[in-house]
């Protein structure tokens, strides 16, 4: 199943949510970030539908609707507002949205996190199931984002804590959606021996 041209594509919806970046203040880097990481990491095909917008919560459970239901992405990821101040409200979004709760995906997130910064703890990611579509929700800063997809390596490149999307391709093939296939260099998937 490792051949690139029998791999199904997946479609991936990104959404950056910054009050900021979204009004023209700064450049968003959360998008690029995560379609870079992605396309170094996923040997299938990728469709990628993408949104920028504020930080308002009625609007972040909106696009993660219409990305799951109506794009109907395999993955859905978002990036930034996952912390303790009032307009921090993509989990609250998240949560309202879901039919299932992964508590495994934002339980590893600030575990990678921490490894880094002690403020790890005051991050609300969360990672939840909406039909058949998985959403996570990312760190804003593009090394946060590549550390919590990829984990923590040390000099030699060996894993020392996890990252998250090494459970994913399982996660979505448990899920019924496509079989996902990685450049290990980047990132192994796991998936139990049979």
């Amino acid at each position: 199943m490792n051949n690139i041209n029998t791999l199904q594509p997946i479609k991936i919806g990104l959404i950056s949510t910054s009050d900021r970046a979204s009004s023209g203040v700064y450049v968003d880097e959360g998008l690029p970030a995560l379609r870079d990481w992605l396309t170094r990491a996923l040997k299938n095909p990728i469709e990628w539908v993408e949104q920028l917008i504020p930080d308002v919560q009625a609007l972040i459970e909106q696009t993660l609707i219409e990305m799951c239901d109506q794009h109907q992405c395999t993955l859905v990821l978002t990036t930034g507002g996952t912390g303790p101040a009032p307009r921090d409200v993509t989990p609250d979004a998240t949560l309202a949205v879901a039919h299932r709760v992964m508590p495994g995906f934002g339980e590893q997130m600030r575990q990678i996190s921490l490894y880094y910064v002690p403020t790890a703890i005051l991050s609300r990611q969360v990672g939840v199931i909406r039909g058949t579509s998985l959403i996570l929700n990312l760190p804003g800063r593009p090394k946060a984002i590549a550390e919590t997809l990829g984990g923590v390596k040390n000099d030699t490149g060996e894993i020392k804590v996890h990252g998250i999307f090494a459970a994913v391709p399982y996660c979505i093939e448990l899920m019924g959606g496509p079989y996902l296939d990685t450049h290990e260099h980047v990132v192994k998937a796991f998936r139990p021996k049979k």
